[in-house]
């Protein structure tokens, strides 16, 4: 069985101006992999609504599931929930079951609920909501859509409480040899090697240590004797 696949899209100013490293879609990657979900595809867009729209209708119909990140808080350039709706076609609104949580959390930490707090009530129509334990605002799921915060570990407590009602696959395995050769001297045998094995990915990573080349090759797949028969000829090759 193929495993099912996912697309991930990041939103926000700060990642393309440098201003802000991004680290959800590597922590991502690495949640999927355990349940055997191959991440696919990533893209990074502006805060701007045209580009989230088409990044989103362009995903959500190649690939099973996409997640996105950015975009969902209080001030004015959170537009991520009013794009998505847009995107489906759907009514947006300050929900009422969101705003009970809000206003609960505000009221426990003894803040104003002020309008700018409102926002992130802001929930396309159909769409159920996504669990927050960190700062309680939700996130959202539409159609195939998880759509998230961008800040990590409230980016993290969301995957957490979406990963459980996604169908996963086969967990993806992976085994690697160092080599203290350069790309050009192993290709030719490495990729025979790929193509005799054509269920299983495999790539190669070059690496400079104290001045001398050398690859790490690395076999993917969810087979794992599959994966142990072409990591052995490998060895073979290289030993």
């Amino acid at each position: 069985m193929t495993n099912p696949t996912a697309a991930m899209l990041v939103i926000g100013d700060e990642i393309l101006s440098g201003r802000t490293r991004d680290g959800n879609t590597h922590y991502l990657a690495g949640q999927l992999t355990q349940i055997g979900i191959r991440l696919m595809e990533v893209r990074v867009v502006a805060d701007e609504a045209e580009a989230i729209i088409e990044a989103v209708n362009a995903l959500r119909v190649r690939w099973d599931t996409v997640f996105t990140s950015g975009g969902i808080g209080p001030t004015h350039d959170d537009i991520t929930a009013e794009a998505i709706a847009a995107a489906f076609g759907v009514g947006i609104s300050q929900r009422a079951d969101a705003l009970a949580l809000l206003q609960a959390h505000y009221d426990r930490s003894g803040l104003e609920f002020n309008e700018a707090r409102r926002r992130m009530a802001r929930i396309p129509d159909g769409a159920a909501l996504i669990d927050n334990p960190v700062s309680i605002a939700p996130g959202f799921t539409i159609g195939n859509v998880h759509v998230m915060a961008g800040v990590p570990n409230i980016f993290a407590a969301m995957v957490a409480s979406v990963l459980p009602t996604l169908t996963g696959g086969a967990p993806l395995l992976s085994q690697s040899l160092r080599v203290n050769r350069g790309e050009g001297e192993i290709a030719g045998p490495f990729g025979a090697l790929a193509a005799e094995f054509p269920d299983l990915s495999m790539g190669s990573y070059p690496f400079t240590q104290n001045g001398a080349f050398g690859t790490n090759l690395v076999i993917r797949g969810s087979d794992p004797a599959r994966l142990d028969a072409a990591m052995t000829k490998l060895c073979g090759l290289f030993a």
